[in-house]
């Protein structure tokens, strides 16, 4: 059975077995709720307190401690087990505070659904709650709606879909449902579908729905989210791994004490007082504390790196990452669309300054200040124009295509309000899909001029003339042409091309048919463009053996310029149908080598961080859509962006960038790898302090003298006298040359040879 977006609208509303005229019957829509359930989506089982506090008591150190205070309590030293049972308390509270705070993401995503929804059902309109809605049902679509589930269209009106919440790209996708799609199709080239969450930003539409509740793009991405395993930090891992030798260790000691107290004749309530006393020596109770509140020192100082960490032991990961999987939209780029070229029949021009700043200029090819200015194509650009523009503030409403037009009008002094009150707007042909054009009139003088603007081969396909230096002449075959090469080139450039014509006429015409022979003026190219620090943040990465791979629902030509002219290495771009076709062993090669991958779906960016995971790495991922939550949860780390990015994705993120920019994660790794070293250091101290503990105890059982230091003294010890000191080396600065080590091995451990030997 064929997908439905590679099925016409007839046919896909034929298997649906709904009739698009009249819609469902109340009684078939009741039966179909039966069958397929409400359009809801489902949550994954939540862990009680009991199940979090018990996985706390798991630990064997803990274990030791647990045993030790009961052993006290039953001989009667009552105070020495209370004070090790506190610290056991403590130490679990911490515990289950961090866990408790897990991420809330879906119900950050069921609170995406629109609460109602206006559907046909038996050929009247109305609006019924969301989750009553059914497949083959046919749901009206009006702008500023939420799509109530995923459909494939069967009537669209200058429909426009802003999609970037399940496919990260800003710009809002045009719709058309007579469209029939190849079935490898990607998420974000499926103009003929709608899909759940997503919003309508202008025109209107019909569609017949396909999939409700679980059964949607939303509903795939919340049982991600549900399937995706608690797994421990590098820091966990590796603080789990000593207290197994600690506690290993203590207890062969403890043996050996047994056996020597036997051996010397000691009374078995001091053999056991002794243990006791050794079992609180060797473990360092004041190590969770204190790496604690180091982690929690390391939160605050990120927050001046424009990081919130949400999860504790992020901050220690942040310093293991080997590889950072960064989105390109608002991550990479600056999610500002600015115009840097211009072509009009004389030549080339180019523009400077970027995103929605009113500073720049316009120059000529060689930089220079041109000896004449392409103000009809301007001035074409900034009427022909819906969006309006703050240049104070910086801030657009309306398309951020049209909104780059207006900036650039700015930059050549020509206000908006200004030219519209000056030539105002009698009529207009509103943009559609299948003309790909927009059209308005103005009056100017005794006569009206109409603008169009649209895609350059659907223009030059009605345009007779060009104008040239100000004069109108045939537009020819050889300059046609010439000027679709210039497309061509833009558009390979990873610019957004976009053409301009007008023509006279005496009274404005509002019909398609008075888009023809038309005045072609020439062509505007824009990109959403690279954040300046960016690819200074992407060459500390180098230094730091840090790779940078782009994961971005955008085009391939298009991830493919701005990886190069970020420094990313760009040999292959690798696409999602790509992706789709590999094995997971395939894929783990793959994302050895290739650094660039474009119209990625939910699903292939989970497998893509798994691949990475799965060679090795620690990964940190980067995302603001509501498809990244699943791949955010996937990774070591999982950041959200905090300007642009949504609830699920912040929810699902173990750290948020309050800036959205991609050299705070680089500056966070900075802290990260400063915070592990410092652990480090805590780690040695204390290790070294209850060495001497130890020591001090087994030689005096060795010689048959008295235990010089009972349990209340050492706890004393671990946990004022040893403490503050402790704390003072977590508070270190970072080190020189931070950034300039490779990161460290994710296997290594905490305790390695060389501290093995110092300790």
């Amino acid at each position: 059975m064929k997908p439905f977006f590679s099925q016409s609208a007839l046919d896909a509303a034929k298997e649906l077995q709904v009739d698009v005229s009249k819609g469902l019957t109340k009684e078939e829509a009741e039966k179909r709720i039966e069958k397929y359930g409400p359009n809801r989506l489902e949550g994954g089982k939540e862990k009680s307190l009991i199940q979090m506090i018990l996985e706390q008591l798991k630990d064997f150190l803990v274990i030791i401690l647990m045993i030790a205070a009961v052993i006290s309590i039953f001989l009667g030293e009552a105070l020495e087990g209370v004070i090790i049972l506190a610290i056991v308390v403590l130490n679990t509270f911490l515990g289950v505070y961090q866990e408790n705070k897990a991420s809330n993401a879906l119900k950050a995503l069921k609170e995406m659904a629109s609460p109602h929804a206006k559907v046909l059902r038996g050929g009247q309109i109305v609006e019924v709650p969301s989750s009553d809605v059914v497949p083959g049902d046919i749901a009206i679509l009006e702008a500023g709606d939420y799509v109530p589930a995923d459909l494939r269209l069967i009537e669209s009106v200058n429909l426009k879909i802003d999609e970037a919440a399940l496919t990260g790209e800003s710009v809002p996708v045009e719709k058309d449902a007579s469209a029939v799609l190849a079935e490898d199709a990607s998420l974000g080239d499926r103009i003929n579908c709608g899909y759940m969450g997503t919003v309508i930003t202008y025109g209107r539409g019909r569609g017949v729905i396909t999939g409700t509740g679980m059964q949607t793009q939303m509903g795939n991405i919340a049982g991600m989210l549900n399937d995706t395993p608690d797994e421990s930090t590098p820091l966990q891992k590796k603080l789990d791994s000593l207290g197994k030798v600690l506690g290993i260790v203590c207890l062969a000691i403890c043996v050996v004490i047994f056996l020597l107290g036997l051996l010397h004749g000691m009374e078995l309530f001091d053999i056991f007082m002794t243990s006791v006393s050794l079992a609180v020596a060797a473990i360092p109770e004041g190590l969770t504390v204190v790496v604690t509140v180091v982690l929690a020192m390391g939160m605050q100082k990120m927050v001046r790196c424009n990081a919130i960490i949400k999860r504790l032991s992020a901050v220690e990961t942040l310093g293991s990452t080997t590889v950072i999987c960064s989105d390109k939209t608002g991550t990479l780029t600056q999610n500002k669309m600015t115009i840097q070229k211009l072509y009009v029949p004389s030549g080339h021009y180019n523009v400077s300054g970027t995103g929605y700043s009113p500073e720049g200029e316009i120059t000529d090819e060689a930089g220079n200040v041109p000896a004449t200015y392409p103000d009809r194509l301007i001035e074409g650009a900034l009427l022909c124009n819906d969006a309006t523009y703050d240049p104070d503030k910086q801030t657009i409403v309306g398309d951020p295509t049209e909104a780059a037009m207006v900036v650039l009008a700015y930059k050549h002094g020509m206000k908006k309000a200004e030219w519209e009150s000056k030539y105002p707007r009698v009529q207009e042909i509103p943009f559609d899909s299948d003309r790909k054009l927009m059209s308005t009139f103005h009056k100017i003088g005794d006569s009206i001029t109409m603008y169009t603007k649209g895609a350059p081969d659907e223009l030059l396909r009605r345009c007779t003339r060009i104008e040239e230096n100000g004069a109108v002449h045939p537009l020819t075959d050889a300059k046609r042409e010439e000027i679709l090469g210039v497309n061509q080139e833009m558009a390979q450039s990873a610019l957004r091309v976009i053409g301009v014509a007008y023509r006279t006429m005496n009274a404005a015409d509002p019909s398609p048919e008075a888009e023809n022979d038309l005045i072609f003026v020439g062509l505007v190219g824009m990109i959403d463009p690279p954040r300046e620090e960016a690819k200074a943040a992407i060459d500390v990465c180098k230094t730091a053996g840090i790779q940078v791979k782009m994961i971005t629902g955008d085009h391939k030509i298009t991830a493919s310029a701005i990886g190069a002219q970020l420094g990313i290495q760009t040999d292959r771009t690798v696409e999602g149908r790509e992706i789709s076709e590999m094995s997971d062993e395939q894929l783990r090669e793959c994302v050895k080598t290739t650094n660039v991958f474009a119209r990625v779906s939910p699903e292939h960016k989970v497998r893509l961080v798994d691949a990475v995971r799965a060679n090795g790495n620690i990964a940190a991922m980067t995302g603001d859509g509501v498809n990244d939550a699943p791949s955010l949860k996937h990774a070591d780390i999982g950041v959200a962006m905090g300007i642009t990015g949504t609830d699920v994705s912040k929810e699902a993120a173990d750290m948020i960038l309050t800036d959205d920019n991609f050299a705070s994660i680089v500056r966070a790794v900075a802290e990260g790898r400063t915070i592990y070293a410092n652990i480090r250091k805590v780690v040695g101290f204390l290790l070294s302090c209850n060495i001497g503990e130890i020591l001090v105890i087994f030689l005096a059982m060795l010689t048959n003298l008295p235990t010089p230091l009972v349990a209340i003294q050492l706890l004393s010890i671990n946990l004022i006298t040893d403490a503050f000191p402790a704390f003072a080396l977590g508070m270190e600065k970072e080190e020189p040359g931070t950034m300039n080590r490779k990161p460290r091995d994710p296997s290594e451990p905490i305790v390695d040879k060389k501290m093995t030997v110092a300790v």
